[in-house]
C-alpha cells in the first residue's frame, strides 16, 4: 500500500484547500518560466524582425512538443501513477516508470525524424519569405536533435508530480529557468564570452537546461525520495502499462495537436496581411501559449488528485475537485485577458514598437483577451479529465475549436476585402466553445461512465 502521509490529504482534504496548496509551487514555477518566455521574446526582437517572424513560424512546433511532453503524454503518465497509488499498487507505479522512460525515447526519435524529412517543407508550405524560413529552419534543427532530454525530463517531472509531490518539481523548473534566461540571452546575442548562435542559441539553452534537469531526476527516482523509485527489478517492459498511459495520452495528444496546428493554419491565413502583421500576432499569440503554464500550475494539481479520488473510488470528489480547479483556471486567465484587452500595451510594447504590428497585436487582445477565460476553463478541465482517464469530450472540444477558428477564419478571408477583426473573431469564438463543450461534458457526467 502506498503511504498514508502520501495519499490520505489526497483524498480527505477540503478540495479548495488542497488544489491552492498543491498548486500554488507549480504555479509559481511556471510563472518564472513565463518570464523565460517574455525574456527570449525580448532577446529574438532585439536580433530583428525577420527572427521574430521565424520564431512566429517555430513557435507551433515548439509549443507542441511541450504540451506533448508536459500536458498530453505527461498528464497520462501522472494519471497513471496517480491512479496506481490510489488502487493501493505501488508495484505498478515503480514499473509505470520505465514505461515512461521508454516513452520518451521513442517520442524524441519519432518526432525528429518526421522534422528531418519534412521540417523545411512545412515551414516552406506557410507561404513565408525565404529568409524567414531559413532561420526558422536553423532553430529547428537545432531544437528537434535535442528532443531526448526535454521528453525525458517531462516525463519524469510527471511522474514525481504524479505523486502528489508538487514541490520538487517546482523548485527545479524555477532552478532551470533562473538558469536558462541569461544563457539563452548570452548564445543568441553573444554576450559574456558566449558564442553569438542568433536563433538557434534559444534552442541550445533548452537542450542545455533539460540535459541538466533529466539527470536531477533520474538522481532523485534512484535515490528513491518518494513512494514512486527507479528500481532495477522494475524494468520489464509490459504491454498494459503502455497502454494505461496511451489509452490516455494517445486521445489526449489530440488536443495539443490541434491546438497548434490551429495556430500553424492562422498563421499562414494572418502572413497573407504581411510580415509586420504576422509578427505582431506572433507575439501575442504567445500570451495565449502562457495561459498553457499558467493554467497548468493549476492542471499538475488536478491530474493527481482528481487520478488517486478516480483510483479510490471517490468520483463524485474528483468531480467537486475538477469544478474547483476549472474556476480558478477560468479566473486566473480571465484576469490577464481582460487586463490585456484594455491594455494591450502592457505586452506588445515589450516586444516591438513597429506601428502595423502594434496594431495587429492590440487588435487581437481587444478581440480575443476577454475569452480567455473560456481557454483557462477548458484546459484545466482537459488536465482534470486526464487524471480520470476520460478525455474524450476535451479533445472534441478542441475539435470543434479548430473548426472554428481555422474553418471560420478561413471563410474570412475567402470575402472580397478580408478583415483581421474577422480572423481574430473566429479565433474568440473558438475558444468560448471549447470551454463551454468540455464543462458540459463534466456537467453530464463523463468521468463516471471511466475505467479506474
Amino acid at each position: 500500500m502506498t503511504s498514508p502521509s502520501t495519499t490520505s490529504p489526497l483524498l480527505t482534504e477540503p478540495p479548495l484547500r488542497l488544489l491552492v496548496r498543491m498548486a500554488s509551487p507549480s504555479a509559481a514555477a511556471f510563472l518564472v518560466q513565463a518570464a523565460v518566455s517574455m525574456a527570449e521574446t525580448g532577446f529574438i526582437a532585439r536580433l530583428g524582425l525577420v527572427p521574430l517572424a521565424a520564431m512566429a513560424l517555430m513557435l507551433p512546433a515548439l509549443m507542441l512538443m511541450q504540451m506533448l511532453a508536459n500536458g498530453a503524454i505527461g498528464g497520462a503518465v501522472s494519471s497513471a501513477v496517480a491512479r496506481a497509488l490510489g488502487r493501493g499498487d505501488p508495484a505498478a507505479a515503480q514499473a509505470l516508470v520505465w514505461h515512461a522512460l521508454a516513452i520518451a525515447v521513442m517520442a524524441a526519435l519519432a518526432f525528429g525524424g518526421l522534422y528531418a524529412f519534412w521540417g523545411r517543407s512545412l515551414l516552406e508550405a506557410t507561404g513565408a519569405p525565404e529568409a524567414v524560413v531559413r532561420a526558422a529552419h536553423d532553430y529547428g534543427h537545432v531544437l528537434f536533435l535535442g528532443l531526448a532530454p526535454i521528453w525525458i525530463s517531462a516525463l519524469l517531472t510527471s511522474v514525481v508530480r504524479g505523486t502528489g509531490d508538487m514541490q520538487f518539481p517546482a523548485r527545479l523548473m524555477i532552478v532551470g529557468s533562473l538558469v536558462q534566461i541569461p544563457l539563452s540571452g548570452g548564445l543568441m546575442l553573444g554576450l559574456a564570452g558566449l558564442p553569438a548562435l542568433g536563433l538557434r542559441g534559444s534552442a541550445v539553452a533548452v537542450i542545455l537546461v533539460a540535459t541538466a534537469s533529466s539527470l536531477v531526476l533520474v538522481f532523485r527516482l534512484l535515490r528513491g525520495a518518494g513512494p514512486v523509485r527507479l528500481l532495477a527489478e522494475a524494468c520489464r517492459l509490459r504491454l498494459r502499462y503502455f497502454a494505461d498511459i496511451l489509452r490516455v495520452g494517445a486521445l489526449a495528444a489530440l488536443s495539443p495537436v490541434s491546438t497548434v496546428l490551429t495556430v500553424a493554419l492562422l498563421n499562414t491565413l494572418i502572413g497573407r496581411f504581411g510580415l509586420e502583421t504576422l509578427a505582431g500576432y506572433g507575439i501575442v499569440a504567445r500570451v495565449e501559449f502562457l495561459l498553457v503554464p499558467m493554467v497548468f500550475g493549476i492542471g499538475a494539481a488536478l491530474t493527481a488528485l482528481v487520478g488517486t479520488n478516480m483510483g479510490a473510488g471517490q468520483v463524485a470528489r474528483a468531480e467537486r475537485i475538477g469544478w474547483t480547479g476549472g474556476a480558478l483556471a477560468a479566473g486566473l486567465a480571465g484576469s490577464v485577458g481582460l487586463v490585456l484587452a484594455l491594455a494591450p500595451g502592457l505586452w506588445t510594447h515589450l516586444f516591438t514598437r513597429e506601428p502595423a504590428s502594434l496594431a495587429s497585436g492590440a487588435l487581437y487582445l481587444h478581440i480575443v483577451g476577454p475569452f480567455f477565460a473560456f481557454q483557462g476553463l477548458g484546459l484545466a478541465l482537459y488536465f482534470a479529465s486526464q487524471g480520470a482517464g476520460a478525455v474524450l469530450w476535451p479533445i472534441l472540444a478542441t475539435l470543434l475549436r479548430f473548426v472554428i477558428c481555422v474553418g471560420g477564419a478561413a471563410l474570412v478571408m475567402r470575402t472580397p476585402q478580408p478583415a483581421l477583426a474577422g480572423v481574430y473573431a473566429c479565433i474568440a469564438a473558438g475558444m468560448a466553445a471549447y470551454g463551454a463543450v468540455t464543462a458540459a461534458a463534466l456537467w453530464r457526467g463523463a468521468w463516471r461512465r471511466a475505467p479506474t
